[in-house]
């Protein structure tokens, strides 16, 4: 039997559009919802496991993805956000009425400084770019999944082309890596 791991994947992954060029993220409140405008199209999106991102109920992964913090902006309602924990590296600013997770800066010195995470699945515009990996996938045990299931998440998510990592893929970790050697001085910048 399928595991329910997120509404958007769940079915296959959502489509791409070359004519998306950014959209409105919604938070869940049916009254003064909480609206985030997004430029251009969405960076890194995937499946993440940890313990930390914002999940629809009943998901085992929320689905986040990054833009540059200068294309995202608060539309409406901005009063109702709040930031989730100051000492995390990446700021959730959260719907206080629904708890939906509406972006997170990354504003101090990391190699993810300049980005927001987001959930595109938010967005009342289709065409974001799909989930291309999944990430902290080991972190679902800490939320509660018994370990007894994970060879077959694992194998679902390959099976819907989600190569499952218990990091960031291997293109980021090697960003992260490159971007660390720079600032120890181990590469020349």
């Amino acid at each position: 039997m399928a595991e329910k791991l997120h509404p958007k994947i769940d079915n296959g992954l959502p489509k791409e559009s070359a004519a998306f060029s950014g959209g409105t993220l919604v938070c869940l409140c049916t009254s003064n919802p909480v609206k985030v405008k997004v430029k251009g199209q969405i960076a890194h999106n995937h499946a993440c496991g940890c313990t930390k991102c914002w999940k629809p109920e009943g998901a085992v992964f929320s689905v986040v993805a990054v833009a540059g913090t200068g294309d995202v902006t608060v539309a409406e309602n901005g009063d109702k956000l709040k930031v989730v924990d100051r000492a995390a590296l990446i700021q959730r600013h959260a719907c206080t009425s629904c708890g939906v997770h509406m972006y997170g800066p990354v504003e101090r010195d990391h190699p993810f400084k300049g980005l927001s995470f987001i959930h595109p699945e938010r967005f009342e515009e289709d065409g974001w770019s799909p989930p291309g990996f999944a990430a902290f996938v080991s972190s679902i045990i800490e939320a509660g999944v018994d370990p007894s299931r994970m060879d077959g998440i694992r194998g679902q998510l390959k099976s819907i082309g989600l190569e499952p990592y218990d990091c960031l893929n291997p293109a980021l970790m090697d960003y992260i890596a490159t971007w660390t050697a720079k600032k120890s001085g181990a590469l020349a910048a």
